[in-house]
């Protein structure tokens, strides 16, 4: 089987073979540490997340790194308001991140390099692309000359005869009035400091660096000149990935990367997500509702990676019971483990997977260009299966299916659901034949069923809700007879 990725730069599905047998260099480009994080960058995060945990899935030895924009107007300005420093304003949101990023259980990557920690790799880069022509300084500041790379707009696919300045707010930052540029298509490499405003010293006086000359250098000081994949939201292509290309590779005159992929955009209630429509919904907010973080990360992976997807509560009220449905099978180890005599149901056994169908079936879904949705599928079949055979066990006394077979279902389902991210937790779990004996519960029922001949009520209900704290569920029925179930 051959794991095909969609190439935002060949605008095509292409079979993936990294730089380096066995080994994946991944870059994907973070937040800007100004607020706390919101469903789009969940989706991202997720996403990549998910992608990194496939290709260790499947044996590639991956290095994922993920960068934090600690310099930025936003980050300044908010400063400024709360009359701090960037500094405190930074570190507060990286914390922030952190705490929403292990509520989703999305992985730490193995380095969150910071703009501020990466100067001089960024002012060596602007040295690098000033002596070779492709930028220039303009009083303070210092620009890219965009025309000097004649590739420019391959990623997009935008021709440089149809581009307006200012495609970006972030550009027009840059220099709103565009005097000092040569060319109204040129961006900033470096900023002149403002009065009042931090400032980094450099060779083009004091100031700090531009948005796009960030990643640049932050991925050639962690991954190298050329790495195999670099991620990102669907809104970084124009102008920020273009202009990493044209940064890059006007240096080095080798590909940035192989691989450009970029996760589509999520919607709320079919608008654009903002603070001025008032649905801007932050991932602690949601969380903090009782919203479960695996039925967010299930929202995230059932849609298309590339393709938008539109936030409501209908469609995480589907993720909710669709995430109950893998739960159930994900749980059905610990519930079964001791009636059916498996020695060790604490952890999946890695070799278990390797000659099952489901995990064939699996691998083909999710290599053809990252198809969570199918490999979901596969899960979805495999936890209906095991919560049918639950439901024998617990009304008949026994499965259809051998035990043997059972956890080797159940072991797998574990293995597979953990690629997703997907874990329940197995705390507060009844296993089936455990607590009471039958022959205790069938004697508490006719306790029961004495009080409530003499009309004690109070008794009866008593010793139902004994049952219940067990996970036992009575059923009355005609007749004065009483049917019992585990839950």
């Amino acid at each position: 089987m051959t794991l095909t990725l969609y190439n935002t730069l060949t605008r095509r599905k292409e079979p993936f073979e990294p730089l380096e047998p066995g080994k994946v260099k991944m870059y994907c480009c973070g937040i800007t540490v100004y607020d706390y994080c919101h469903l789009g960058h969940a989706r991202t995060c997720i996403i990549w997340d998910t992608a990194r945990r496939y290709l260790q899935w499947r044996g590639y030895d991956v290095r994922y790194v993920q960068n934090f924009t600690d310099i930025d107007d936003k980050i300044l300005n908010r400063a400024i308001k709360e009359g701090v420093s960037m500094e405190v304003i930074s570190d507060r949101f990286i914390q922030a991140y952190f705490e929403d990023m292990a509520r989703l259980h999305v992985m730490e990557a193995d380095a969150y390099p910071r703009a501020t920690h990466t100067l001089d790799g960024i002012k060596q880069l602007i040295y690098e692309l000033e002596q070779k022509n492709y930028a220039y300084p303009a009083d303070g500041d210092v620009y890219y000359a965009v025309r000097r790379f004649d590739p420019y707009g391959k990623l997009s696919g935008r021709k440089l005869e149809d581009l307006q300045a200012g495609a970006s707010g972030r550009v027009d930052a840059e220099d709103p009035s565009g005097s000092k540029k040569r060319d109204p298509f040129d961006f900033a490499l470096w900023k002149g400091a403002k009065p009042g405003e931090p400032a980094f010293s450099s060779p083009w006086g004091a100031g700090r660096p531009g948005w796009h000359i960030e990643c640049s250098a932050m991925v050639r000081d962690d991954l190298g000149e050329t790495i195999d994949i670099h991620t990102g939201g669907a809104d970084l292509i124009f102008p920020h990935h273009e202009n990493e290309i044209a940064q890059s590779e006007a240096v080095t005159g080798k590909p940035l990367a192989r691989y450009w992929m970029h996760s589509g955009m999520v919607t709320v209630d079919g608008e654009k997500m903002s603070k001025t429509l008032g649905n801007f919904i932050t991932i602690r907010d949601l969380l903090d509702k009782g919203t479960d973080s695996m039925a967010v990360r299930l929202f995230v992976l059932q849609a298309n990676y590339r393709k938008p997807i539109d936030f409501t509560d209908q469609v995480i009220e589907a993720a909710t019971n669709g995430w109950n449905t893998l739960k159930e099978g994900l749980l059905f180890g610990e519930q079964c483990a001791s009636v059916l005599g498996w020695q060790d149901s604490s952890s999946p056994s890695k070799g278990a997977t390797s000659p099952n169908p489901y995990v064939k079936r699996f691998q083909e879904a999710v290599d053809e260009d990252l198809n969570f949705a199918g490999g979901l599928a596969v899960l979805f079949e495999m936890a209906k299966e095991l919560v049918r055979e639950r439901n024998l066990l617990t009304h008949q006394g026994k499965p259809e299916m051998p035990a043997p077979e059972l956890q080797m279902l159940w072991q797998t389902l574990v293995d597979l659901a953990q690629v997703f991210g997907l874990e329940a937790k197995p705390e507060g779990v009844k296993e089936i034949g455990s607590g009471l004996s039958d022959t205790e519960i069938e004697a508490l029922i006719q306790q029961r069923t004495e009080a409530r001949k003499g009309k004690d009520f109070e008794m009866s209900d008593r010793i139902r809700d004994q049952l219940q704290s067990q996970g036992i569920t009575l059923i009355d029925q005609p007749g004065g007879v009483t049917r019992w179930r585990h839950n």
